[in-house]
């Protein structure tokens, strides 16, 4: 299986007219000859190739337009932008250069999604298991899968790594990726829809015939404000379901998820959810252990059993949230029973680090105070015997609000916790660990005895698993699959479970075990 760059172009070469693209523009105004040709679409500067259309996009770090000179001298034959530039090649200035790059790159790649159904999958958590339990149906049905990922784009043969930190990438390469879909012979695409990509006009363009969430609580408010415009943005998915009389996938366990309802006014509706009869796909006799959980799906009064690795009640919802999916794609409840049955789990979610110690260790996405509070309730419900020990960290620039909420949620269900580093960005990683240990210390925490905060993760870590005693369970949450944490504008190399095991292995515990 040959890995690249998320960033990666297909070999084969597009070429489109200024004049050709400009028409998917209402009111944009040339500036130049509209019969010049463009051979690619390029949003940095530095990604610009010979012959390429440049889009400056005004950004939170960075303003294309400061960057159109350089995209000329890389060989970009036209540029689109926000005002009018002095530059020897023709412009197209448009109100919002995000908002027009869409549907430009849908046309330049021939609007791939008119080709490959397409599904979206949102929701504040699950979207990537969701996405890999779904494959994993499709996969089993005879589908030829294609995934638009958090850690990876997968389609055919190729795995291409994402690094951008961006689970739905620019509008560009979304229809670059969902092209190549197209040409490696997919049958169906599925993408994780956030709410950033679909407020920032990321997935605008893109023709769904499925839209799925799983679930919508605190997170994003730095960019939304409030939870309603987070609500919202997601809500932008169902709408698009609503555009092409597609099908929309409800939990109706969630508040949140369910308040997307009254979009879906001309979609054929499926609700699913866990212990209920009023649910189209229901979860039932669930059984949960360390090792995986049991379970019984129903649709349409068929039953069938299942038995996945996949631990915890909250991926049991995934799961019923995938079936939903595929029975909207008429595939059988036996199909997906049997493919969920053969899902294998997914890089940095619950994910063990086994060297021979003598307690558990687990890696996780967690990074919200309901993602973090349901992994803990799980872990806390199958150690019963042994401590729980929390690392934990809060992204820099992102929400603020819920690091107080987290470091309460980590104080209350772990034994004791060691707050340190996510994502510092431009932000003092100090200051961020001092507003999450506030939320340990309002529910009477104390530093040193409950609580302890160490800025750099690896000693965090390192600290952490000293600690941990026989039978004890250590989660690493926040970082997952990620592979770098980031400092300013700099990522730094990391691989938290790598970080762990070697850890481990300097503590004495070096016997590589394989589940």
């Amino acid at each position: 299986m040959r890995n690249e760059s998320a960033k990666g172009r297909p070999h084969t070469r597009q070429t489109r007219s200024i004049a050709e693209l400009l028409a998917e523009v209402p009111g944009g105004l040339l500036i130049g000859n509209g019969g010049t040709t463009v051979q690619g679409i390029a949003y940095d500067s530095r990604d610009v190739r010979p012959g390429d259309l440049f889009c400056a996009l005004v950004g939170g770090y960075f303003d294309g337009h400061d960057y159109v000179d350089s995209a000329v001298q890389h060989g970009a034959k036209a540029v689109i932008v926000e005002r009018e530039v002095a530059v020897s090649v023709p412009q197209i200035v448009v109100n919002n250069s995000r908002a027009v790059l869409a549907p430009i790159s849908a046309a330049f790649f021939g609007h791939p999604s008119h080709s490959i159904p397409v599904v979206g999958i949102t929701g504040t958590d699950g979207k990537t298991t969701t996405s890999y339990m779904l494959e994993s149906i499709f996969t089993h049905a005879g589908y030829r899968t294609g995934v638009l990922g958090t850690i990876t784009v997968r389609f055919g043969v190729k795995v291409l790594d994402v690094d951008t930190r961006q689970t739905t990438p620019e509008s560009t390469d979304v229809q670059r990726h969902l092209s190549s879909m197209v040409e490696s012979g997919a049958d169906i695409a599925i993408v994780e829809a956030t709410s950033h990509g679909l407020d920032l006009h990321r997935l605008d363009s893109v023709d769904f015939a499925t839209a799925a969430v799983t679930n919508i609580t605190h997170e994003h408010l730095e960019h939304h404000k409030t939870i309603d415009a987070y609500r919202r943005a997601k809500a932008k998915l169902f709408e698009a379901v609503d555009a092409t009389g597609g099908a929309a996938i409800v939990n109706l366990d969630d508040e949140g998820a369910r308040s997307l309802l009254p979009y879906a006014k001309r979609s054929r509706v499926l609700t699913y959810g866990l212990d209920r009869q009023d649910a189209d796909i229901a979860a039932t006799n669930i059984e949960l252990s360390a090792d995986g959980s049991r379970y019984v799906l129903w649709c349409d009064g068929n039953r069938e059993e299942v038995e996945t690795l996949a631990v915890g009640r909250f991926n049991v919802a995934n799961a019923a949230c995938a079936v939903a999916v595929a029975r909207a794609h008429d595939i059988s409840l036996e199909d997906s029973a049997t493919g969920l049955g053969r899902f294998v789990g997914v890089p940095g979610r619950m994910e063990p680090v086994r060297n021979g110690q003598p307690f558990a260790v687990i890696v996780d996405y967690a990074h919200t105070p309901e993602s973090v509070d349901k992994v803990l309730s799980l872990l806390r419900s199958l150690t019963p015997s042994g401590r729980i020990v929390l690392v934990m960290g809060s992204a820099g620039e992102r929400d603020p609000s819920k690091r107080p909420l987290q470091g309460a949620v980590g104080a209350r269900l772990a034994d004791f916790c060691v707050f340190t580093t996510e994502d510092p960005r431009f932000e003092d990683p100090d200051e961020i660990i001092h507003q999450i240990a506030a939320g340990a210390i309002a529910i009477g925490a104390v530093e040193g005895q409950d609580y302890f905060c160490v800025t750099d993760r690896r000693d965090a870590i390192e600290f952490a698993l000293s600690s941990a005693r026989e039978g004890d369970c250590v989660l690493l949450a926040g970082k997952g699959h990620e592979r770098s944490i980031i400092w300013g504008l700099e990522k730094r190399p990391w691989d938290e479970a790598a970080v762990a095991a070697e850890i481990l292995s300097g503590l004495g515990f070096d016997k590589i075990e394989t589940r």
